[in-house]
């Protein structure tokens, strides 16, 4: 077993080496992967040969797959995995803004897999943030006062798009626990949270758009350039993403396929 981390940034990310996804892996390289997950939040692999099959297989070793409440655009035959495309005709990519996949679900996704089958000459890289870095940037005051608030998430940005088979919408701390590391991280995001619940909405406004400025912060972030054969694994019970669209009119053709996560606390 050859398997090699290499830390992307301090805060976050990490390139892992010396494995094949498109191979049986023994239990010894999946505990390796699993921890190398948990330490940085978002783990990359380059260089892999997957097809869709070998791709949900790496996908169900950390959990069952999660089927997008209201999306339309999956690969058909396959609807555990979405078909994240954008070419010379699109006005927009997927997931612009922060965000940490699904929120809005009441049990939202672990962990989300990307994987490149087809990439622009240059540009279309993937941002990604701490969600515990962000946390414990704060004052201990200003963590006391958001310990306990709660954020109203919901999918309306899917009906705009022309999602309409369900709308979810879900309540979640505004401080989560992750389950296995047990750090503290924010969740909420511009994309799915509209809200908090128990602030007015003058003071849920000013609250949340200082929450979004600290998202913006280079030494929270790690950023993911994309090759055909990269596939990149992330915590979304701990990380914020966006995509960067500055690739038109060249082509970016993606698979996802997404874990089932637990109930936030």
């Amino acid at each position: 077993m050859n398997i090699k981390v290499h830390k992307l940034t301090p805060t976050l990310g990490a390139e892992v080496t010396g494995v094949d996804l498109s191979r049986p892996l023994a239990p010894e390289q999946v505990s390796t992967i699993r921890q190398a997950f948990l330490e940085n939040s978002v783990i990359v692999f380059r260089d892999q040969h997957l097809s869709i099959d070998q791709h949900k297989a790496f996908g169900r070793l950390f959990g069952e797959l999660h089927v997008h409440p209201s999306a339309t655009n999956t690969v058909p035959g396959h609807p555990e995995v979405l078909l994240i495309r954008a070419d010379e005709s699109s006005k927009r990519a997927d997931g612009e803004e922060w965000h940490s996949d699904v929120s809005c679900d009441e049990m939202p996704p672990m962990g989300s897999m990307l994987y490149a089958h087809e990439v622009p000459p240059v540009g279309g890289d993937t941002l990604f943030a701490s969600a515990y870095a962000l946390y414990e940037a704060l004052s201990e005051p200003m963590k006391g006062f958001l310990d306990g608030l709660t954020a109203v998430h919901d999918g309306q940005v899917f009906a705009k798009f022309g999602q309409q088979a369900k709308i979810p919408r879900s309540e979640h701390p505004v401080v989560r626990t992750h389950p296995v590391t047990k750090r503290k991280g924010l969740y909420v995001n511009p994309v799915f949270t509209r809200h908090i619940k128990e602030l007015k909405k003058q003071e849920s406004d000013a609250v949340l758009a200082f929450v979004y400025k600290l998202m913006d912060t280079p030494e929270f972030q790690c950023r993911v350039g994309w090759r055909a054969g990269t596939l990149t694994f992330w915590d979304n019970r701990c990380t914020l993403h966006q995509a960067i669209f500055d690739y038109h009119p060249h082509r970016r053709v993606m698979h996802r396929v997404t874990i089932v996560g637990d109930r936030p606390f």
